[in-house]
């Protein structure tokens, strides 16, 4: 059935009409002729002399100014926009164009679409600033913020609020009083007492272009829409509709529209797992989670637990450790109140919920444990077989190790159906991401069950098989080991890590290697060695820098210099370690590579990370290609921007990724060779994402 509006007269003759398209009723085509419909219509009615618009269940989801303006806003009956639930992009648009706003304390408000490459296309640019001031309006539609009812209100977006089971009739009556001019008939698009002086409000959006090109200096549409946002100051809100009406049309048409909008999609099917979650299997109940290992990790994740209100217990080897590990724990909550996100009465509350451990007494009632002690494989079967018998047969038994083999662990224990993966990123309590690693033996049940705690900590989940690096740091690991080759032919490393970042990289090899720490690296780089060692490409410099007592941003001496507030600068004093690994590898200068543009930097590092995406694709290590778009933006810093690391390699071609590799590998060797999952889709021109792009909805 296609989504429609619904129109319903009352004896007291307000129309309400009702959009309906689940879930969040978006404003597609039909949804909006339909609207458009039964807005005439009702307005031609004698019987109707007010309207409320809203959505089913209060919901207002994602036109022109022939009918926003010229038919609601002028309407000569008043509309009344009743609210509960998200009122976004396009919804919030509508309800600006009405002569008043209800809403709930709980309801949403936002224009976000500037997420999706585009800006509020539906008059928003113009009525937003007239009714919160331009300085606030700025804030909400260039950081996508939403704000809640009472918030909402505060500012002046909403006119009352209300219960939501008395939304309709508190919109039905406040609809009657503007009829009978008890309250005043506002037209927002004229309003300018809400609109900070004009040069006042000029300098505010000179420090929005500054800023926004400062933070975002590969993208186009924050600066579009902050112009258009001018134009309504300068030449009138008519004449910036116009304008607003073709920056939509054009940004609609981008490549940053285009990869924002797929990676939206693709973070939305990151839980749809084939085989898994199509089965009808739902979810257990999870209260009680203990974590074991109370270290920077093993604290960090206590700390996201405790923050989606689950019962924690931390055990800890000793005293000494468990206290160490609590104090850790009370400085990330502490963290929280600081920056805003957690009250300080809630402080209380949920350290309620937490409890440390020498011992395994009380397991019994856990519902889940997750291990985050060192990377030590006898240390790790130790504990796993104890858990396996202190713990209930229902217990999932987690670990957060990014390195030790599931199956080795699961083969000490009588328990392989419920041994799963969770691989946190650092920070637990900050990062989005959470790899969900199965075995041949992982349950469903379990992942089914991992998915819906991912859900409730706020993660975005990928499930993957268990293989050496899982996905993510496997993908990744030849990000650092292009770099080293490209520095040990001569090219200045720090010129890599300002050509990867300015194309958008979150961080370059280097500074992510600091980041990291050498010891983590150098451990996994001697694993890959062991798996992947034609794809491995040998460089002595980390292990003479360790010898020099330098092992990254802890010691504050990598490949930067670090102060005591991470601020971080170049070292003079890398040359002679360059040289020195140089000398002992034998390998000398290359005089073009250290010609090289920044694009065809950022090729030779990240190519090798598109072949080895693609080696996971053929080994089956993921479902979907998309998934390792999402891990790449979420875990890596990948530009959201771009897609992911898959949808970018396709924009430009999988033959032209192909044919760049097989050059370099004629040159610098094996490292470069595409994988046969690349060559056959070059070969046959296809995209690398085989099951295809997620079509936009805008």
């Amino acid at each position: 059935m296609k989504a429609k509006t619904s129109l319903e007269v009352g004896a007291d003759g307000v129309a309400i009409i009702t959009i309906n398209n689940p879930p969040l009723n978006l404003l597609s085509a039909d949804v909006l002729f339909s609207l458009k419909e039964n807005s005439e219509h009702a307005l031609l009615r004698d019987d109707v002399k007010a309207i409320v618009i809203t959505g089913k269940h209060g919901k207002l989801g994602f036109w022109s100014i022939e009918f926003i303006t010229d038919i609601l806003e002028a309407a000569r009956k008043p509309l009344v926009a009743a609210i509960d639930g998200p009122a976004l992009g396009g919804g919030l648009e509508i309800a600006l164009a009405c002569h008043a706003r209800v809403s709930t304390s709980s309801a949403q408000l936002g224009l976000p679409e500037l997420r999706y490459g585009i800006l509020p296309g539906f008059g928003g640019t113009q009525r937003l600033p007239r009714l919160v001031g331009i300085h606030k309006a700025l804030e909400m539609i260039l950081m996508s913020k939403l704000v809640n009812g009472d918030n909402a209100q505060s500012l002046g977006l909403v006119d009352a609020l209300c219960s939501a089971d008395e939304l309709i009739n508190t919109a039905r009556h406040w609809a009657k009083d503007i009829l009978e001019f008890s309250r005043p008939w506002a037209v927002s698009l004229y309003r300018t007492d809400r609109l900070e002086p004009l040069a006042e409000a000029r300098l505010i959006l000179e420090n929005a272009r500054i800023k926004a090109k400062k933070q975002a200096p590969n993208l186009k549409h924050p600066l579009i829409c902050i112009d258009v946002i001018e134009e309504g100051l300068m030449h009138g809100p008519r004449a910036a509709l116009w304008k607003e009406s073709e920056a939509l049309l054009e940004l609609r048409q981008s490549d940053t529209c285009r990869s924002l909008v797929y990676f939206f999609f693709a973070r939305q099917r990151t839980s749809k797992v084939p085989g898994i979650t199509d089965t009808g299997l739902i979810p257990r109940k999870v209260n009680t989670v203990a974590v074991v290992g109370g270290g920077l990790m093993g604290s960090s994740i206590v700390t996201a637990l405790l923050l989606s209100n689950y019962t924690v217990i931390l055990k800890e080897a000793n005293e000494k450790a468990l206290m160490a590990g609590i104090e850790r724990v009370k400085v990330n909550l502490q963290g929280h109140v600081k920056k805003g996100k957690l009250a300080e009465g809630e402080l209380d509350q949920i350290l309620s919920l937490f409890k440390g451990v020498l011992h395994y007494k009380g397991f019994k009632e856990v519902d889940m444990v997750i291990e985050a002690v060192s990377e030590n494989t006898f240390l790790k079967l130790r504990i796993f077989s104890e858990l396996a018998s202190c713990c209930q047969p229902h217990c999932i038994l987690a670990s957060r190790s990014s390195m030790v083999n599931l199956n080795l662990i699961g083969e000490k224990t009588k328990s392989q159906n419920r041994i799963v993966g969770t691989h946190f990123f650092s920070q637990a309590h900050l990062m989005p991401l959470l790899e969900i690693v199965r075995t041949e033996k992982t349950s469903p049940q379990v992942i089914v069950d991992l998915l819906a705690i991912g859900k409730k900590m706020r993660k975005i989940p990928v499930v993957v098989r268990n293989y050496t690096g899982f996905a993510i740091n496997r993908m990744f690991f030849p990000y650092s080991q292009a770099a080293l080759m490209l520095v040990q032919h001569g090219v200045d490393l720090y010129q890599i890590d300002q050509a990867v970042t300015t194309f958008g990289m979150t961080m370059g090899p280097f500074r992510m290697t600091d980041f990291v720490g050498f010891e983590v690296v150098t451990a996994m780089y001697v694993q890959f060695c062991n798996y992947f060692g034609q794809r491995y490409c040998e460089s002595k410099l980390i292990s003479i820098m360790q010898e020099d007592y330098r092992a990254g941003e802890t010691t504050r001496k990598g490949f930067y210099k670090y102060d005591g507030e991470s601020k971080f600068s170049p070292d003079p004093d890398i040359k002679k370690y360059v040289n020195k690994a140089r000398s002992i590898s034998g390998i000398s200068v290359d005089y073009e590579l250290m010609k090289l543009p920044h694009e065809e930097i950022v090729e030779m590092i990240l190519f090798p990370v598109v072949n080895e995406a693609c080696c996971l694709l053929e080994d089956r290590i993921v479902v979907k290609a998309s998934d390792l778009d999402v891990a790449s933006v979420m875990g890596m810093g990948f530009p959201e921007y771009r897609g992911g690391i898959i949808f970018w390699a396709d924009t430009l071609g999988s033959r032209y990724v192909c044919s760049k590799l097989e050059k370099w590998s004629k040159t610098y060797g094996s490292f470069f060779n595409p994988c046969s999952y690349l060559a056959e889709r070059a070969l046959k021109r296809t995209p690398l994402g085989s099951e295809g792009q997620a079509k936009s909805q805008l």
